[in-house]
């Protein structure tokens, strides 16, 4: 005589094949979060992607090469200008409910948190690399891009701020 399969305890650690099972059968239909476009983070996000995208497509449009500092700068803006898009169709499909092994209040407080601090160093970088004698048919781009960093580093730090208060209470709990 069989036994009868035992129910699993909800605190079961998750494997790499039970993660794929589990993964594959919860994702069979997205989501749409219409409403998180109308949250503070939602908002910011998308200004940090407008925004960013100004950044790195203002300094790609000039011959930054020249000015090793712009590659610090292309860098940290293209990096988390693919970030944050990849992380707004994250939250807009809500596919983060649909894999509940990740800590999603966490990365999203590192990830913002990194974003601030990077983009603050290389918004200080392209402030600091702009000057009118050094090329100056490039120095208008240079100058907007240099506004538009530190505009997306106040995104950023606010985004920071809504995921350490979402952090600390998913912590306190």
């Amino acid at each position: 005589m069989e036994e009868p399969p035992r129910p699993r305890p909800h605190t079961v650690t998750t494997t790499a094949s039970s993660f794929a099972e589990n993964f594959s059968t919860s994702s069979s239909s997205f989501a749409y979060d219409r409403e998180f476009l109308r949250t503070a983070p939602g908002l910011l996000i998308v200004a940090e992607i407008i925004l960013g995208l100004l950044v790195w497509t203002l300094i790609a449009g000039t011959e930054y090469f020249r000015v090793p500092a712009f590659g610090w700068v292309m860098f940290v803006a293209v990096f988390y200008w693919v970030l944050t898009v990849f992380f707004l169709i994250l939250y807009i499909t809500m596919t983060y409910t649909r894999i509940p092994q990740v800590p999603w209040t966490t990365v999203g407080l590192c990830f913002n948190g990194s974003a601030f601090v990077l983009y603050l160093s290389a918004a200080i970088v392209d402030a600091s690399s702009v000057a009118p004698e050094r090329d100056g048919h490039n120095f208008n781009s240079w100058a907007a891009s240099s506004f538009f960093a530190f505009l997306v580093t106040i995104c950023y730090a606010g985004n920071t701020y809504f995921s350490f208060i979402a952090w600390r209470s998913r912590t306190v709990q």
